[in-house]
């Protein structure tokens, strides 16, 4: 399988905005009609500008936002279908849509904060991720990607994906976290419980596991043991592993009778590794060279779900920005068994405890994967040092467990074998000193080393920088150079 030559990935848009410009002449020069070219140019979209902007210019902003784009579409929509373009109809089609995507951006600078206000009653109800866009589809359309839309992508590799929708997904969210009421309120409530934890929460109590299909958890003493069983994949995390873990981590939190939590992988069947517990592989990349990774469902849900959660615990109903950070939570160790690839590695950089096998070892190759490895970039300079950080993400540099680079990264080298042993005493440890005090402790910490406000304009660059990632030529190529995605099967 070779690169698709037209995808939603951006380019440099068009220039001319009169209709009277080069864009003028290439979109008639393939075709187009030219009534129709000239009434998309013409548009004007004065939109309120940022501090000007308010509840009452709202509706008609978007609505001329939503012409504009219904326009764009209707050009593009009257072009072949991608695989049939000429050169000529997939510039085209690549400078219409990344004149709606900055039609788009220069909406969301005046309107991200409003329209985020109106979505959620004025701060008063709480959406997750997927959610919030799903609900900012269908209350302005042509703003962010329908449902409907995302699936229909879905179903595409990752080269093949025409419209590039979760790119629309990426500016929106971005310019929610650049807002700082919202982006504070959507980190707010995505650390708030999942449905799924609430409604299996007593059935775990009374049973003292729960088995989520790729994750399992289960009440070891005071402590609520997380193991990831995605075995097919070594234990890589793809969009089923994101859901299913954060329903565990949930269930551990909510549990009064646990005061830690655990997290291992699970013992694999692969040949090369049969039965043996694998931490992590990383992101499923066969997975998302398929298309089967999204944007929101796995990458921005994994570090405001289960990932933020394990660091800053669970929040209650209310949200009060104003006050002092407050939670719900508990210490986490990891059991580092193999390997904590990419992911795996992300995991360990917010456990209060690592545990490491003699043998094991610690990686992010973000340079050969072609996308940003989650909040490491925030966090492992702070854990490691700096020069281990760019020698990690830039260089893609591996540390083995007895390494004296790798201290920051594991906190005790156990012998292979002796890894339940170690969990034990462990857990003893965390656990000996009460957990209002060990849960007083964490937050104090924290608060120092990363602030919500941190975390919040961190993710506001995260979410525009890995949709960029998502599709761009780089991340192809890097899958097929050194993972052999393309023979490699779902």
């Amino acid at each position: 399988m070779t690169a698709h030559p037209e995808r939603g990935r951006p380019a440099k848009p068009l220039p001319g905005r009169t209709g009277e410009g080069p864009e003028m002449d290439i979109l008639s020069a393939i075709g187009l009609p030219a009534d129709e070219v000239r009434a998309w140019q013409s548009a004007t979209l004065a939109f309120a500008p940022p501090g000007k902007a308010s509840d009452a210019s709202l509706p008609g902003d978007a609505d001329a936002l939503r012409a504009h784009v219904e326009r764009g579409e209707a050009l593009v929509g009257r072009l072949p279908d991608a695989p049939a373009r000429a050169a000529e109809e997939r510039a085209a089609a690549r400078g219409v849509r990344e004149a709606l995507r900055l039609a788009r951006l220069t909406f969301l600078r005046s309107y991200a904060g409003i329209v985020y206000a109106e979505l959620t009653g004025d701060f008063e109800r709480g959406l997750r991720v997927d959610e919030l866009c799903y609900a900012a589809a269908d209350r302005y359309p042509g703003l962010v990607p329908t449902r409907a839309a995302v699936l229909a992508e879905r179903r595409h590799a990752q080269m093949d994906k025409d419209a590039g929708v979760e790119l629309d997904q990426g500016i929106f969210l971005s310019k929610v976290f650049d807002h700082p009421r919202a982006g504070a309120h959507l980190i707010h409530a995505m650390r708030r419980p999942t449905p799924a934890a609430v409604e299996r929460l007593a059935d775990f109590r009374a049973r003292g596991e729960a088995d989520l299909g790729v994750a399992h958890v289960a009440r070891q003493g005071k402590a609520g043991v997380v193991e990831l069983r995605n075995l097919r994949y070594l234990n890589a995390e793809d969009d089923a592993a994101v859901a299913a873990l954060e329903t565990a981590v949930d269930l551990v939190l909510l549990d009064p009778g646990l005061e830690v939590g655990v997290l291992r992988g699970g013992v694999v069947d692969h040949p090369k590794h049969a039965g043996r517990r694998i931490f992590q592989a990383g992101a499923n990349l066969t997975h998302l060279y398929y298309g089967q990774i999204g944007l929101v469902e796995f990458f921005v849900t994994r570090e405001l779900g289960y990932i933020n959660k394990m660091y800053r615990g669970l929040t209650g109903p209310d949200f009060i920005p104003d006050e002092a950070e407050t939670s719900d939570e508990k210490p986490w160790i990891a059991a580092v068994e193999a390997f904590a690839i990419g992911g795996g590695c992300q995991i360990t950089l917010v456990c209060d405890r690592v545990l490491c096998e003699e043998d094991a070892y610690f990686s992010l190759p973000a340079r050969k994967e072609g996308f940003v490895p989650g909040a490491a970039n925030l966090r492992l300079a702070a854990i490691a040092g700096e020069r281990v950080a760019r020698q990690a993400i830039l260089f893609d540099r591996a540390f083995d467990a007895r390494q004296a680079e790798a201290a920051g990264l594991c906190d005790v080298v156990v012998p292979r074998g002796q890894m339940d042993s170690a969990l034990d005493r462990a857990i003893r440890e965390a656990t000996d000193g009460g957990a209002v005090a060990v849960a007083a402790q964490r937050k104090a910490l924290r608060v120092g080393a990363e602030s919500i406000d941190t975390f919040r304009r961190y993710m506001a660059l995260y979410v525009r920088e890995q949709a960029l990632c998502m599709y761009s030529d780089g991340l192809i190529a890097n899958l097929q150079t050194y993972w052999n995605a393309q023979n490699r099967a779902l």
